[in-house]
């Protein structure tokens, strides 16, 4: 699986609008065969900042991504509203997915926290 994590600084007048404005390209993406997950957050503690977190199945799938119309069409306009130059992490790991985290289990409902 390939595993992507970018962080992206919006221009403060145009981040209240960054989801509107990537919701074709995240919809699109969203069906590619290849694709796991493609997840918008914004940062808690920069606001205008973004992070994408996403996964294709195969180096394959992350090359089609690449090479899509909806990715090009989204890398000429990005440009304009990016503050900074996007911050990446592109790894290849094993798996298909999101796994469990072992160390925390949700306890049963108690009365009082």
């Amino acid at each position: 699986m390939i595993f992507i994590a970018v962080k992206f600084t919006i221009r403060p007048e145009r981040a209240d609008e960054w989801l509107a404005l990537v919701d074709d390209f995240t919809r699109a993406t969203r069906d590619e065969p290849g694709n796991i997950f493609f997840e918008w957050s914004r940062s808690v503690d920069t606001p205008d900042q973004f992070v994408l977190l996403e996964a294709f199945a195969s180096s394959a799938a992350g090359a089609a991504h690449v090479g899509s119309e909806h990715f090009k069409t989204a890398m000429a306009w990005m440009p304009d509203v990016v503050a900074t130059t996007p911050e990446i992490i592109n790894v290849e790991v094993p798996g298909e997915g999101w796994s469990r985290m072992a160390e925390v289990t949700p306890r049963a409902s108690q009365d009082h926290p």
